[in-house]
């Protein structure tokens, strides 16, 4: 685990590096080539024999060593092009930044403005912008595409086991298929079963599904104050949130 700050300054640092015995690993859906799913890696045992574990990664790109984290830059918003690339939305000018958005707060203790600035994005009339109006419209999302392969944790094959799993556990009413396909996420969200949140201007966000024939996710609930912590020590509170499991904050 590397701690990084920023020698210029002061401020505490952001953790980031992988978790002990783990790496992340990115596996690519068939469906969509230029998708990259993130999974975390246990090393069971090194030159052993024993295969290493592939588990649901919620950390983000926090614990990415290609990935450089910079509070003030931002996240990579590499779901910004799937929106682009689906038409439909369009840049227009958001408004000021308030005194209010500070918590009103003095300009001792007030936060430093961000140096990136991104134009938010809003939907044109007659177009789908929305997860619920792709599906029931038929249409699979990459964003579908890419919580179908998180669910399998990467499996491009069911599990030779799966369904004998299935048939030895209780579903308490659930239907869960051996094998997560992306038209079965898409099917879950058009029947009101399921969401994926992801609001058009969260480019960086890594999509994740909700639902009862889904994985369970995880809330995490902070507290922050705008008088007595950084950015850099907010953001941190969030970053050991989603290293230990939180899939939302």
């Amino acid at each position: 685990m590397n701690i990084r700050s920023n020698p210029d300054t002061t401020l505490p640092a952001v953790t980031t590096g992988p978790l002990p015995s783990s790496r992340k690993i990115f596996v690519t859906p068939d469906e969509a080539p230029d998708v990259r799913v993130p999974l975390r890696e246990i090393i069971l045992s090194e030159g052993a024999g024993e295969p290493n574990l592939p588990v649901y990664d919620t950390s983000g790109p926090y614990t990415d060593p290609a990935v450089t984290i910079d509070v003030n830059k931002g996240l990579p918003r590499n779901r910004t092009a799937w929106v682009l690339e689906r038409g439909g939305v369009e840049e227009y000018q958001g408004r000021e930044i308030k005194p209010e958005d500070n918590g009103n707060v003095g300009t001792a203790h007030a936060a430093k403005s961000f140096t990136a600035h991104h134009k938010p994005l809003r939907g044109l009339d007659g177009h789908k912008i929305t997860q619920l109006e792709f599906a029931r419209a038929g249409i699979i999302t990459k964003e579908m595409i890419y919580v179908a392969t998180r669910e399998n944790l990467g499996r491009k094959q069911q599990l030779e086991r799966a369904e004998a799993a299935i048939a030895d556990g209780e579903s308490f009413g659930a239907s869960i298929p051996p094998f997560i396909t992306p038209e079965f996420v898409r099917s879950e969200i058009a029947r009101g079963r399921a969401i994926i949140p992801c609001n058009i201007n969260h480019g960086e966000l890594e999509p994740m599904v909700i639902g009862r024939n889904f994985l369970t996710k995880i809330n995490a609930n902070i507290g922050n104050s705008a008088v007595t912590s950084s950015v850099e020590e907010e953001v941190d509170k969030m970053v050991w949130a989603i290293r230990w499991g939180a899939d939302t904050v």
